[in-house]
């Protein structure tokens, strides 16, 4: 209850990032027990999840009821909303086409898609009252007409095409405009903390780039470092070890809710 001493309930978990306000909370008794979504913060209203056994299937998903583990003893497990409903011998095909699909609008983007490898499952999840938030995506591949491997999906076409929305026309009904435009164009995406933790999300398009130029064999000048004076933003360092990013965050201060956002100045407090 609110009369219990316990901090831990009071603090937020690692996983809360960017979906909980770390700083808005009441003070007093119910401090830390309230909390407030952070400004991005989407509530999952819940899909249906039958069209989704019937396609696994015909993707050569074995059901469960078929299933004979000698046959396959390494085979994926795949689970829709909690529920195994069959095995499947090559998950990476059957991760890459549903992400495909969610990115490009044809399931929903409410929809989480979690591929534990250590575990050997492939999770869907539909249901609702999932709190999720939108990244940027970063282009996973080289291909054909396509931005470069390791850049936002995002590009001037996808600029253009925001600053033309407001034009009236016949076709505007019909066209997804603004923020439906770039989830349905694949350039955002919604994940929820469960699927956050099998992502590698860098915080500005500038980490990205600088990433990027580390990968060619570009040192970062420390002349450059130095110049940028103490007023410069601080940066992340670029962590060697890192294999790839998956996502870009959209900007930083979106981990706080709607109160600590219109405090002027939070970081110069006494």
């Amino acid at each position: 209850g609110r009369d219990g001493k316990l901090a831990k309930p009071r603090q937020l978990h690692n996983t809360h990032w960017g979906l909980v306000c770390p700083a808005e909370t009441p003070e007093g008794q119910a401090c830390g027990l309230v909390k407030n979504l952070s400004l991005m913060c989407h509530v999952s209203v819940g899909t249906p999840s039958e069209p989704l056994y019937g396609y696994f299937i015909n993707r050569g998903m074995e059901v469960l009821e078929e299933y004979e583990p000698q046959r396959f003893p390494n085979a994926t497990k795949v689970f829709i909303n909690g529920a195994w409903v069959g095995v499947h011998t090559s998950p990476k095909d059957l991760v890459d086409s549903i992400m495909h699909l969610r990115r490009y609008g044809d399931l929903n983007h409410e929809a989480s898609v979690i591929r534990d490898i250590r575990d050997r499952e492939f999770r869907v999840v539909t249901d609702a009252g999932r709190v999720m938030r939108p990244v940027f995506t970063v282009q996973q591949e080289d291909k054909i007409g396509e931005p470069e491997k390791g850049s936002l999906c995002m590009t001037k076409n996808h600029l253009e095409h925001l600053e033309e929305w407001h034009v009236v026309n016949e076709e505007r009904e019909e066209m997804a405009t603004g923020w439906e435009y770039l989830v349905k164009s694949g350039c955002i995406e919604y994940l929820d903390a469960e699927e956050e933790e099998t992502a590698m999300i860098c915080m500005t398009p500038e980490d990205l780039e600088s990433y990027r130029k580390q990968k060619l064999g570009y040192g970062e000048p420390q002349s450059e470092m130095d110049a940028a004076g103490p007023n410069a933003r601080l940066r992340t360092k670029t962590n060697p070890t890192t294999h790839m990013y998956t996502h870009c965050e959209i900007h930083p201060s979106m981990i706080l809710g709607i109160c600590a956002s219109i405090i002027p100045f939070p970081d110069h407090n006494q």
